[in-house]
């Protein structure tokens, strides 16, 4: 798989989407995450909410499969970085995407 990009959801519930390529199929796959309706650490640099949602939501990395919402959200909006742009970057880098 190989991460294309990262834009703007095109579902009102959801804040993000992740639009991977399968290398070997060429078939897209797109994934929605974040809700549109919460903060997340990139929005309000909160140290301790990311330290709570990172500790709640560690379960979601159980499945193993980084192209999941889960992983995606906790990469990306609740990532090491307040920066959006360098935590999509690190995730990338981290995964091999």
């Amino acid at each position: 798989m190989k991460l294309l990009q990262v834009v703007k959801s095109t579902r009102p519930e959801k804040k993000l989407m992740a639009i991977f390529l399968n290398e070997q199929t060429g078939r897209k796959k797109t994934v929605h995450f974040g809700q549109a309706s919460a903060d997340d650490y990139t929005l309000t640099k909160d140290k301790e909410q990311r330290k709570r949602y990172r500790a709640r939501h560690a379960k979601d990395l159980q499945t193993g499969d980084p192209t999941r919402a889960g992983f995606l959200s906790l990469e990306i909006l609740w990532g090491n970085s307040v920066n959006r742009q360098r935590n999509i970057m690190n995730y990338k880098k981290k995964y091999n995407l």
